[in-house]
């Protein structure tokens, strides 16, 4: 076996112009591989923890029932919410739990009326991480004892032409089914970048939202933030079989859309990835037809030799996998310097595209790849393994030729 590698090295290096391109193809492909997914890495995570950030949380607790009615936003009060705070803040993984309101609404001014969602919010818990009091452009974020205060976002502020200190009419559904309406000061507007959201939600205080809905010291769900994303289910889990009594579901069931969003992102991906390693082994199979052609009169002698037809094949499918490991080699070490390269200077700037969509919002000014020792191996071992069956044609060909027909052969 070691007279086959150190031939099959030999021969890799003969013609060695060759090798060098057939190994840039792959080096190039393997590192545009792994910038490709690094970055895409990179943006999910930005966009959940973002998404996490602004819809309330990586969990949220309702009460039985809640969940076949989400889209309607029930007024179902969570029994002993506080008990509920604390038995969430006991979880190792939980950063922070808080109760809130939600439930939907109206907001109107000279004539103007739009449909939101009217979140009441306990402040000065959710501030420290909360993406609305970070991108608070105008005014100020809430306070626990606000009263007639509203936070809205940038969208809305331009559809209704209001700005701080200017007064709106906020209509909700009580929970007796009866409306209540109440003109507010705005205290502040926020600004994501996505206009959309922006015109849809609107913050109160938790007591305010209390007191407006008839909801007296409860809320209707429990928030939960996590201190990694991603790991939600296990967290559910646990968090379920402390709470049987109410219902545990993570922010990707109750805003399913912006996981459908990111699985079709993944698959367009994955289909750019295969393209790229496909035009690698392109390269790896124009080699070894090449080398096939070139070195006819040789295998007639290595058969004359007694070399079988299948050590032949072997020989010739040991180069072209030496070529694949070298070339995947270098392109993982490559792929991994430019990662490091590219997050120190600051990832890459996406503030041009930040009107483009509630994506490209979420994902925030700057995104900086993320990937892991295993992800890098794993696309270096891909990469190499297809090297290889690039040359199983060639090698098969090789296999098949007759000792007196190649030995004629000029």
């Amino acid at each position: 076996m070691f007279k086959m590698i150190k031939l099959a090295w030999r021969n890799m290096w003969r013609n060695w112009r060759r090798t060098v391109i057939a190994m840039v193809a792959i080096v190039l492909g393997l590192i545009l591989l792994i910038l490709m997914d690094g970055f895409i890495k990179g943006s999910d995570e930005a966009i959940y923890g973002n998404a996490v950030r602004l819809y309330g949380g990586n969990l949220q607790i309702h009460a039985t029932g809640f969940r076949a009615k989400a889209d309607r936003l029930p007024l179902l009060p969570v029994e002993k919410a506080d008990e509920v705070v604390k038995i969430a803040m006991a979880h190792p993984e939980v950063l922070l739990a808080s109760k809130r309101i939600n439930t939907g609404g109206m907001i109107n001014n000279r004539g103007e009326s739009y449909p939101v969602t009217i979140t009441g919010i306990e402040a000065s818990g959710e501030a420290p991480i909360s993406l609305i009091a970070e991108n608070i452009t105008a005014g100020r974020f809430l306070l626990d004892d606000d009263e007639d205060m509203i936070l809205i976002g940038k969208g809305l502020a331009d559809a209704l032409e209001v700005g701080v200190d200017d007064r709106i009419t906020l209509t909700g559904k009580r929970k007796n089914e009866s409306m209540r309406q109440r003109t507010m000061t705005i205290a502040g507007i926020f600004d994501l970048g996505l206009r959309e959201a922006e015109k849809s939600m609107v913050f109160i205080s938790l007591s305010e939202a209390q007191s407006l809905f008839n909801l007296r010291d409860q809320g209707t769900e429990v928030t939960i933030s996590t201190y990694t994303v991603g790991n939600e289910n296990e967290v559910i889990d646990d968090l379920q079989a402390d709470l049987q009594d109410y219902e545990v579901d993570s922010w990707e069931t109750l805003k399913p859309e912006i996981r459908q969003t990111m699985d079709v992102k993944s698959q367009f991906t994955n289909i750019i990835g295969l393209v790229v390693v496909m035009i690698a082994c392109i390269g790896i199979l124009n080699l070894m037809l090449m080398a096939v052609y070139e070195r006819t009169r040789e295998m007639g002698v290595l058969a004359a030799l007694g070399m079988k037809g299948r050590q032949v094949m072997g020989l010739f499918l040991l180069e072209g996998a030496m070529i694949g490991v070298v070339g995947a080699a270098v392109g993982c070490i490559l792929g991994w310097l430019v990662l490091l390269a590219i997050n120190q200077a600051g990832g890459i700037d996406l503030s041009v595209a930040a009107e483009m969509g509630d994506i490209t919002a979420l994902m925030g000014d700057h995104i900086y790849a993320s990937a892991s020792l295993a992800d890098i191996l794993r696309y270096g071992i891909t990469v190499a393994v297809m090297a290889a069956l690039a040359s199983l044609i060639p090698a098969w060909q090789a296999s098949r030729k007759e000792p007196a027909e190649t030995l004629h052969y000029v």
